[in-house]
Order: C-alpha cells, then sequence, then structure tokens
C-alpha cells in the first residue's frame, strides 16, 4: 500500500468547497488559499479569533500556552485558528466556526 499525500478538506456545513495538499510547516490558512477557500482574518498571528473554524478530523499542532484567540473550550468543540495553526496530516476543516 502506498503512502498518500496528506491533504486538508475545506466544508461549509457538509458541502465540501475545496481541498489542498498540506504543506510542511504551513498554517491551514496557507492551504485554504491554495484551495480557493477564503477565511476571514484580521491579525494574522491569533490573537482576534477572527479565522475560528471547527476541525471534523484530524489533528493539528497546539501550541502549549494557546493563542488568545483560543481557549480550551473552545479546542475541546473541535475549534482551531486557521491563521497559525498547522496541520498534523490529513484533515477536515469545517468553515463554520463551533457552536458555544
Amino acid at each position: 500500500m502506498s503512502e498518500e499525500t496528506p491533504v486538508i478538506r475545506f466544508f461549509r456545513g457538509s458541502k465540501p468547497i475545496g481541498v489542498a495538499a498540506v504543506v510542511a510547516d504551513a498554517p491551514i490558512l496557507e492551504m485554504a488559499e491554495i484551495a480557493g477557500v477564503t477565511i476571514p482574518t484580521n491579525c494574522t498571528s491569533g490573537n482576534c479569533g477572527t479565522c475560528l473554524v471547527t476541525l471534523r478530523e484530524g489533528k493539528v499542532e497546539l501550541p502549549e500556552d494557546l493563542p488568545p484567540g483560543l481557549d480550551e473550550e473552545l479546542v475541546q468543540l473541535g475549534g482551531t485558528l486557521t491563521c497559525c495553526i498547522k496541520p498534523i496530516g490529513s484533515c477536515d476543516i469545517d468553515l463554520i466556526p463551533p457552536a458555544w
């Protein structure tokens, strides 16, 4: 069995809206741009939370100290920030943020 290239699939709810190969050491936002998917951003450093999305499947590289735009409760709900969080392998991302 051959090893497949990891990809990120983007959804808006249940509707697929784009896919891109994972770029090593790049934040999710970069792959969204490659896939032609627009994710709103503001600070691009994890402070504001504008780029909050829901990680439906897969894993991401969370820093030990979460950025101000993300907290443990959001992480438990699948929340992640696309501007500064990097994927670990294939992921499914829903552009709709987690429900509070």
